[in-house]
């Protein structure tokens, strides 16, 4: 009789806890449904808040944050030389620069620059073309278009 007194209350009890459990998972996967940027948003503020009490980072930019899977395909890079399976690469494209941060140990293994193939903060200049020229019209007219166009491409 003991045995059914005791079985009971610990059925209901875990019976409990699942639905709980459940509910909270169930929570869970509908913000993500709902804001699939959210979980990946709050592990950046996360990590940045980490890194942030060893390094100096650049203010008001959010990092694109990647994990290095496979040091042997970044072997050739020197910025991974040191790179294990699990660090942390923060990209800050404003700022220019990369830092790898190996969470195991919580320390900056390589602080580089980048480059990110142009200039993206300044206005680029117009590309000017020069027209085709008959031969035919080499008179004072088209001595005076090229003076202009020089004038317009050292702007």
């Amino acid at each position: 009789m003991n045995i059914k007194k005791f079985s009971i209350p610990v059925l209901l009890a875990l019976l409990v806890i699942a639905i709980v459990a459940s509910l909270y998972l169930y929570s869970e996967v509908s913000a993500l449904k709902q804001d699939p940027d959210a979980l990946a948003q709050k592990e950046a503020e996360e990590l940045v808040a980490i890194v942030g009490k060893l390094i100096i980072l650049p203010p008001n930019e959010i990092p694109t944050i990647a994990t290095v899977s496979d040091p042997t395909k970044l072997a050739g890079q020197a910025f991974f030389a040191k790179a294990k399976v699990g660090d942390k690469v923060l990209l800050y494209p404003t700022a220019r620069k990369a830092y790898l941060y190996d969470p195991k140990t919580n320390k900056i293994l390589e602080v580089a620059p980048i480059n990110l193939g142009g200039d993206f903060e300044s206005n680029p200049e117009p590309v000017v073309e020069e027209p085709v020229k008959d031969e035919a019209a080499s008179d004072a007219d088209g001595a005076s278009a090229t003076s202009e166009e020089a004038a317009t491409s050292e702007e």
